[in-house]
């Protein structure tokens, strides 16, 4: 693996991660699929929001750690924390799997501006979000260098894998998140994913 390539698969491993947890902008995004409505147009709101709010995270931490390098050690810190956390409610939820049940599929004349303000609300009013993105801007500026662009773009391409594949899957996708085992499955490989990027973390303070 060169060291160009390690922080586009670790962005992508943290973003499959933080964005497949179960919640209400997937379900939202799910039923979309399932109705076949603006389907794609949701899936890019989705996805175009998330590029601009993790290249904002990325650019605007990066500064901020220009001017006052110690904090990286804080950010590093705050990231692993953040991630065993993250990682342990993962395996709560595996613990206690929930289950995805999406609308039923029919059609509708719903407008594409209600679809859409309809997804930004899931998207831009979940608190979580602007906490999610506060840690991958600063989990990104642990990679030195262009690295951090690199791991921004796998979140981004795993934002983009996600939701177009939750969306235009619709169909399949519905009736295996309808069944907890399979959150059960997904939560547990969020937690492991999460434990291996912290102990990557980690290593940095002792390579």
């Amino acid at each position: 693996m060169t060291p160009l390539l390690s922080p586009l698969l670790v962005g992508f491993g943290t973003g499959i991660s933080l964005i497949a947890a179960i919640g209400a902008q997937n379900a939202f995004v799910l039923r979309q699929g399932l109705r076949r409505e603006h389907v794609l147009a949701v899936a890019s709101f989705c996805s175009v929001a998330d590029l601009v709010l993790v290249m904002a995270a990325i650019g605007g931490v990066g500064a901020v750690m220009a001017q006052a390098p110690g904090l990286l050690t804080a950010a590093r810190v705050l990231g692993i924390v953040y991630l065993l956390v993250y990682g342990a409610m993962a395996l709560r939820r595996a613990w206690r799997p929930d289950a995805l049940v999406a609308g039923p599929d029919r059609r509708t004349s719903t407008p594409l501006t209600v679809v859409l303000g309809t997804a930004a609300a899931m998207t831009l009013l979940n608190p979580h979000l602007y906490l999610d993105v506060l840690m991958l801007g600063s989990i990104a500026n642990a990679h030195p260098g262009d690295g951090r662009w690199l791991f921004g773009a796998g979140v981004v391409v795993a934002s983009v894998t996600w939701f177009f594949s939750l969306a235009c899957g619709a169909t399949r996708l519905a009736g295996v998140f309808a069944r907890p085992a399979a959150w059960r499955l997904l939560d547990l490989g969020v937690a492991v994913v999460m434990v291996v990027i912290a102990a990557t973390l980690a290593a940095g303070f002792v390579s």
